[in-house]
């Protein structure tokens, strides 16, 4: 992993989120979060219905401002989005009318680059995710896991600082996304890049995170962080990382369990949008 300085650090600073109900009355989403999330790190951020991680998440992208504290990157104020920001949501949201390729391309329009240098960026990406043969191909011609390579490969494209990632990988059956977690896990050492990545799974947070911050919901407040200092490839089957998911489960003693597809999971309900702004 490439080297950085503190200063490259992300700091949440007592941030505060509230959102208005129908009615007018406030709704508290997010309570006095403070968080350093220090440079080249992988951190997962866990926790159940209602808890504020995917609007915390859209904090730190700068998709949403409306909020009290503040969210520092690399000694800069968050004030809105930046290409030193990616962001990959739990759907792909690809264009439908366009080629793997040129949703790639799609991320560079404001990027100061020549058209060559921006063809060269994404033929890049696209065999960094693995996709060398599938430019072309539209979305309706993608599996879900290829889908979301392209997602990802699109948030990496302007070579940000920072990838936030909001589940992901939910949507996807165990196997495809088990080994998309192989494939991120493989990228994050390659590149050096800092990633938060948001999930409601216990074994996905443990697996993929230098640290897992757990979320006490209503409204949204961090419970405790947990270091998980086991060496890589993780083996799920470790009993270091069963005493650990054992730990993180008590965390959630009493809730409800929504697993589609397998897996140790705790529910998910995101907080309202009020506006859809674009990442890039």
């Amino acid at each position: 992993m490439t080297s950085s300085t503190l200063s490259d650090s992300i700091d949440i600073l007592h941030v505060s989120k509230r959102y208005a109900r129908q009615d007018g009355t406030p709704l508290a989403v997010l309570d006095d979060i403070s968080l350093r999330v220090r440079p080249g790190e992988f951190v997962s951020v866990l926790g159940s219905s209602g808890c504020g991680k995917s609007t915390l998440l859209r904090l730190i992208a700068g998709l949403d401002t409306d909020y009290n504290g503040e969210i520092v990157v690399a000694g800069d104020k968050v004030r809105d989005t930046s290409l030193e920001r990616g962001i990959v949501f739990q759907d792909h949201r690809l264009f439908p009318w366009l080629t793997a390729s040129q949703n790639v391309l799609a991320a560079l329009r404001n990027a100061p680059l020549s058209a060559k240098q921006k063809r060269d960026a994404v033929a890049q990406h696209i065999a960094l995710v693995g996709l060398n043969g599938f430019e072309h191909a539209y979305p309706h011609q993608l599996s879900g896991g290829m889908a979301q390579r392209v997602a990802i490969a699109r948030g990496l494209v302007n070579r940000p600082r920072v990838l936030l990632l909001d589940e992901p990988f939910s949507a996807l059956d165990a196997l495809t996304r088990g080994r998309l977690q192989d494939e991120l896990q493989r990228i994050w050492e390659h590149e050096g890049i800092t990633m938060i990545l948001v999930t409601h799974d216990v074994d996905e947070a443990l697996y993929l995170g230098d640290r897992v911050v757990t979320m006490a919901p209503r409204p949204g407040r961090i419970k405790r962080i947990v270091d998980v200092a086991l060496p890589r490839p993780r083996d799920r089957n470790d009993p270091r990382f069963i005493r650990l998911r054992e730990e993180v489960l008590a965390d959630f003693a009493g809730h409800e369990d929504d697993t589609p597809h397998g897996g140790t999971r705790i529910p998910i309900v995101n907080p309202p949008i009020t506006e859809w702004r674009l990442a890039w």
